[in-house]
């Protein structure tokens, strides 16, 4: 049960995984714990190597209740900071997971057409359930390798470009749109802004507010700035419950408010910037809410793509009930009231 990556406020499951494995290396030791009612009596030290076994079951039993038990009151109350620690799982699933566990006859599709291809962007045409539709998502990668080719979620100009190029294409064959974003931000280098990573962003912003044919995000991890709304200005959008999504990260804001990004500035900065999923709803970012199991999407990636798989489908097929020129200015209004407000005198 235990991981070679342990968050900080997951130390009392720790302890207790660090009594279940002793115990279960001692069933193991009995055989499994074969002949549990007793064996068939024929042998004293048969039976009494039984009873030991049924007492190891039914401690390693009651010491996987009191985790589970446990871990769910720990995940209830998370604070901002440690929400962010959690989106950050390097056993986190990302968007090639969930393609893999939600998707089928998933073709990618490379390139923008001007520069190149970017890693940090996935693209491509695939089929959820029965609705065909295009896939567009923040990779992060897994190994240290991946994660360097990929930028680490930090998508490129033509990241972008190629992102809005397929969106298009989804757009002509009348394919509804479903992206994922995992990134904590587009990448800032010296390379990516001579290319207009900024322009790329922008014109982003600009085409998916006008494309008339659903779409769909859900926020799975990381949701940065403008990299991330560069593919998420959509009919509709949900965050997994352990996700953020904000105008900048903590460090970030800690860095510019405080002068310095510790332990302290930088859970202050996550408090304040109201960037949990539970926050985002509140206020009208997003339109739901998916729960994740228990422990986290990394402790079940299986029911945490079931989850998010059910609320895409349900949401095309609500969003197929309206006419396809229609969508631009639904789309509009749903933004236009991101931040509106009433003041009540006296």
């Amino acid at each position: 049960m235990s991981t070679f990556y342990q968050l900080d406020f997951e130390k009392p499951l720790a302890e207790i995984e660090s009594r279940i494995e002793p115990l279960e290396q001692q069933l193991r030791a009995l055989g499994g714990g074969g002949g549990v009612e007793g064996g068939d009596g024929a042998s004293g030290e048969v039976g009494l190597e039984s009873l030991e076994a049924v007492a190891l079951r039914e401690d390693i039993r009651r010491l996987r209740g009191a985790h589970s038990a446990k871990m769910v009151e720990l995940y209830a109350n998370l604070t901002p900071w440690d929400t962010v620690r959690v989106a950050r799982h390097p056993k986190r699933p990302q968007t090639r997971d969930y393609i893999a566990r939600i998707c089928k006859e998933f073709t990618e599709l490379h390139g923008d057409r001007r520069f190149g291809d970017d890693p940090a962007m996935v693209t491509g045409f695939a089929r959820i359930g029965s609705v065909k539709c295009l896939i567009v998502g923040h990779q992060k990668g897994r190994t240290t390798q991946e994660k360097i080719v990929c930028h680490f979620g930090c998508a490129h100009p033509e990241g972008y470009r190629k992102a809005l190029a397929k969106m298009h294409l989804a757009e002509k064959f009348n394919l509804p749109i479903v992206t994922f974003v995992d990134t904590p931000g587009a990448y800032p280098g010296l390379g990516a802004e001579a290319r207009g990573q900024a322009e790329a962003i922008a014109v982003n912003l600009r085409e998916m507010s006008r494309i008339k044919t659903p779409i769909v995000s859900v926020v799975i991890g990381e949701g940065g700035s403008g990299g991330a709304l560069g593919i998420a200005v959509s009919d509709r959008v949900a965050m997994l419950s352990n996700s953020w999504y904000s105008v900048i990260s903590p460090e970030g804001c800690a860095a510019i408010l405080w002068k310095q990004a510790n332990e302290q500035t930088n859970s202050a900065a996550a408090t304040s910037l109201k960037l949990t999923a539970k926050d985002n709803l509140e206020l009208g970012i997003v339109d739901a809410v998916i729960q994740e199991p228990p422990g986290g999407a990394h402790r079940d990636p299986a029911g945490t793509a079931s989850a998010i798989e059910k609320w895409i489908l349900e949401q095309i097929e609500d969003l197929r009930r309206h006419k396809a020129a229609m969508l631009p200015a639904r789309r509009y209004e749903r933004f236009r009231k991101i931040g509106v407000y009433e003041e009540v005198s006296g």
